[in-house]
């Protein structure tokens, strides 16, 4: 059984455009955590050195996710970032523990 869906999506930019899709994501992550009840997390990760944008998504369920691809701030975030990113890849996960729920190791 699954205690969630998570997911990171990470973005590929160039220098300059960097600033910029940090605002973005930070607008995006704030609405989201504000105005879907689903979206228990969402955090933007910015790396010590070169790499990649980040994004780590906790929801739910999937539906709730789902729910989030159809709000207007992702639309908004979507049409802002697009001409800023090279490549984005997008892992999904099934949450099944996390620090604040699990039961202590016996043994």
């Amino acid at each position: 059984m699954s205690d969630g869906f998570a997911l990171v999506v990470e973005f590929d930019v160039t220098p300059e455009h960097a600033e910029a899709l940090l605002r973005h994501a930070r607008e995006n992550a704030a609405a989201s955590v504000r105005d879907e009840p689903g979206c228990r997390r969402f955090d933007v990760l910015r790396p010590e050195a070169d790499g990649p944008i980040a994004l780590y998504e906790i929801y739910d369920d999937r539906a709730a996710f789902e729910a989030h691809l159809r709000t207007a701030h992702f639309a908004a975030f979507e049409a802002a970032t697009k001409p800023l990113v090279r490549a984005r890849a997008v892992r999904r996960f099934d949450l099944h523990e996390n620090a604040k729920t699990a039961a202590p190791a016996t043994g």
